[in-house]
């Protein structure tokens, strides 16, 4: 038996606490390899970050425990898309004058004595940056979507999901008590099929109309980089009159022209898409989650949203963060660093995506996403060429089981336009010489981006 096991205690009547089903993906992978996971960091997440090294083996029962080194490495993991996490720009002083006004935090939910002043700005400056007639804010991006989509449907409804959208929308549909079907990703003829057959069904034994029916999509699929295909659900989606929800965590900032995120990107009227979702997480360097919609939509929120109504309010220094980006995107600063990020961001996407394909790397998912997954798919490899590129000072994310499936291992690259030229240069020069020592130049003559059906 193994320690987990031993541990439990059966004779007394207790019902085992963990999922032991789960104990051999534990101990035979991901043991092996925790060290590519949860890795330390010390300082801000910019183009570069000191990684905190490890020394231990969790195979063994050695946890891994920092050494107290430091590495500084290419930092090609995080969400910084736009460079905004960098603290020499004016708006870390504009932060730090809000902190020394509004404190660190309201200490108090949104709908008891957690909005001020700056919280309502925040709200009317993104609606007016989305193009929606009013937003509410969240302290959480995760909880932006696993709180707000119960409030939005409810028994008797009918929410219609992409297969791989992330854990906040699942969590979201499953805690509305809303029925649930799926369609195959990112596939707006799958779509039409499932949505014609729920209508024609009804809902289950009684056959009743559905009360209303909700498709739920991503603009950029964060662990794919694919693009929503957003024209051909939205005529889906006013076909049969259902309701649009469209997540923008990764998409909002990070595409578009003046990155206003998918709506901008596809070019279609943002009063076809029902709810718009975003978070501060990523291109704007803060925390916390945004609705946009309706006014009476929102109200509505304000008064049913479990994080509008029992979560603490956006710290005010972080609310200053996004909005002192969204002056800057818009060019209200007078600078026009917004526009140059959001050049340097394009720029930098096609050419790192475009040298990777062209070294022979299977890369997968859109050319305009700045997420660029590098497919290892033989679960071994993932190992050997993370740890690799970190002795070369490259740190970048592993991602696989469970969050792809087990033989779908990928390096996840994020792209930021804090990186230049000769960042993105060396981290080829690295991925070259590591993806053939792995052997994961899979496709060295093709000139063309290889992308899943």
């Amino acid at each position: 038996k193994s320690k987990l096991e031993n541990e439990i205690d059966y004779e007394n009547g207790y019902a085992p606490l963990c999922n032991l089903n789960n104990l051999f993906f534990v101990k035979w992978s991901y043991r092996r390899v925790e060290d590519l996971f949860n890795r330390p960091v010390s300082g801000l997440p910019g183009a570069h970050i000191d990684v905190m090294m490890r020394q231990g083996d969790p195979m063994y029962n050695i946890p891994l425990k920092p050494d107290g080194t430091l590495k500084r490495c290419l930092n090609l993991g995080s969400y910084n898309y736009l460079g905004f996490a960098e603290n020499d720009t004016k708006i870390t002083d504009d932060v730090i004058a809000t902190v020394q006004k509004y404190g660190t935090s309201g200490c108090s939910p949104r709908i008891q004595t957690g909005t001020t002043d700056l919280h309502r700005n925040l709200e009317r400056t993104v609606a007016d940056f989305v193009g929606k007639e009013e937003a509410i804010i969240f302290s959480m991006g995760y909880a932006t979507n696993s709180t707000t989509i119960p409030s939005l449907v409810s028994k008797g409804d009918l929410i219609i999901s992409d297969t791989l959208n992330h854990a906040s929308i699942v969590v979201g549909c499953r805690s509305s008590g809303a029925s649930i079907k799926v369609f195959k990703h990112n596939d707006p003829v799958h779509l039409d099929k499932v949505v014609r057959d729920a209508i024609c069904e009804g809902q289950p034994r009684t056959h009743l109309p559905w009360g209303k029916i909700l498709i739920v999509v991503e603009g950029i699929y964060s662990m794919e980089g694919e693009i929503l295909k957003l024209r051909e659900i939205i005529e889906v989606k006013k076909k049969y009159n259902c309701y649009l929800y469209v997540d923008e965590a990764h998409s909002i900032g990070a595409i578009g022209k003046t990155g206003r995120g998918i709506s901008e990107y596809a070019g279609v009227n943002i009063d076809d898409i029902d709810i718009m979702m975003g978070t501060f997480t990523k291109s704007f360097a803060s925390v916390g989650g945004y609705i946009c919609s309706h006014k009476h939509i929102i109200n509505h929120l304000r008064r049913t949203a479990f994080s509008s109504v029992d979560e603490f309010s956006m710290a005010p220094g972080c609310g200053q963060q996004v909005l002192s980006v969204i002056e800057s995107l818009t060019g209200r600063d007078g600078t026009g660093d917004g526009a140059r990020r959001l050049k340097q961001l394009a720029d930098n996407v096609r050419f790192f995506r475009q040298g990777l394909t062209k070294r022979g790397f299977v890369v997968i998912g859109d050319d305009d996403s700045p997420v660029i997954p590098v497919m290892v798919i033989v679960p071994a490899k993932m190992s050997a060429f993370s740890r690799l590129c970190l002795e070369r000072n490259v740190a970048v994310v592993i991602a696989s089981y469970p969050a792809t499936d087990l033989l779908l291992s990928r390096v996840r690259i994020c792209v930021s336009a804090g990186h230049t030229r000769k960042d993105l240069e060396e981290a080829l020069d690295v991925f070259t010489e590591v993806g053939d020592m792995c052997l994961l130049r899979y496709n060295k003559d093709s000139q063309y981006i290889i992308t899943r059906d």
